[in-house]
């Protein structure tokens, strides 16, 4: 089920075989029970909860959003629909804030780029 993210007026669809991962202008620190992002670029700071840390150390982790879904569905008590929903709507907005980018997996990389 693909979603729609919006990352500098484009719009570009998130579907759950693609990956997602910290681009390189991000910072990242844990905190006991949350985390904190600053996206060097936009001088932008974002706190997540205890629960959305986890969502997104699972999500950057995996090789794909449904593998990351999947796995996540294993550890919380939630119906599957919500937990869904509530994933594509983190990464949605991690990836507008430019906290995350999306590696679309229709899309070969050649490394030597």
């Amino acid at each position: 089920m693909p979603g729609w993210c919006f990352r500098r007026g484009i719009s570009v669809t998130l579907s759950f075989s693609d990956r997602v991962e910290v681009p390189k202008h991000v910072l990242v620190r844990f905190l006991p029970k949350e985390s904190v992002f600053l996206n060097m670029e936009t001088e932008y700071y974002y706190g997540l909860d205890e629960i959305g840390t986890r969502m997104w150390q699972v999500a950057t982790a995996a090789s794909s959003i449904e593998n990351a879904y999947a796995e996540l569905l294993t550890e919380f008590d939630v119906e599957a629909e919500l937990l869904r929903q509530n994933l594509s709507d983190l990464l949605e907005r991690l990836i507008a804030l430019g906290l995350l980018q999306i590696r679309f997996a229709d899309v070969e990389v050649d490394p030597a780029i």
